[in-house]
């Protein structure tokens, strides 16, 4: 029996542990990390702490094995993440010496993303305001899960003014790719929006 329900406080080191199980493009990223939250600090924490109200998991007999959270405006949530995430988990984590970087490790990468966050590109968020990150462990798969529980998010993230939203996708994720393909997503290409790793993807 699936249960697709709001977030609670004490889901919260599920929701690290599947941002870990999830991380490297989709798969298993426990063994590149020492420390094993450093992905949910940065891709799922900061959003069922401040903004529990567009948090959802989904509950299997296993236990929490998803969740989809978000922010309805892009800019204004990453200014907020300065004054209210960031700062405590500089303190927590010492910049990696960037002198080494070719040479850091994922755990150090992971920490330069936190003292040197990069900014969502005013080419997405001008369009496609708000965005979400919906991740599912292997067992929800193929089970329309993600459908329905990106359904339910985007109900919640309606209620709360949201619009036009986006997703950033690791260019390796395929299936991730295809999936928000069948929600609606297209790629977001303007001048001057480099192409990388991620794959940036609206929705209207």
């Amino acid at each position: 029996m699936l249960t697709l329900r709001p977030f609670r406080t004490d889901d919260l080191d599920d929701l690290y542990r599947i941002s870990l199980a999830t991380g490297a493009a989709g798969g298993d990223a426990s063994h590149l990390y020492a420390d094993p939250r450093l992905m949910g600090h940065i891709y799922v924490a900061p959003y069922a702490k401040l903004e529990a109200q567009l948090a959802l998991v989904v509950e299997d007999q296993g236990g929490v094995a998803g969740f989809a959270v978000g922010a309805v405006d892009t800019a204004a949530w990453e200014g907020r993440l300065e004054s209210e995430w960031w700062p405590v988990l500089r303190a927590q984590y010492a910049m990696p010496s960037k002198a080494d970087a070719s040479a850091w490790t994922p755990d150090q990468r992971r920490i330069a993303m936190i003292h040197r966050p990069a900014r969502t590109p005013s080419a997405v968020t001008r369009e496609f305001p708000a965005h979400l990150h919906l991740n599912l462990l292997p067992r929800l798969h193929g089970r329309g899960v993600g459908t329905e529980l990106f359904k339910q998010w985007l109900a919640a993230a309606g209620r709360a003014g949201a619009e036009a939203m986006h997703v950033a996708v690791n260019r390796a994720n395929v299936g991730a790719i295809r999936f928000w393909v069948r929600m609606g997503f297209v790629d977001v290409t303007h001048d001057g929006l480099a192409e990388g790793r991620t794959v940036w993807m609206g929705r209207p």
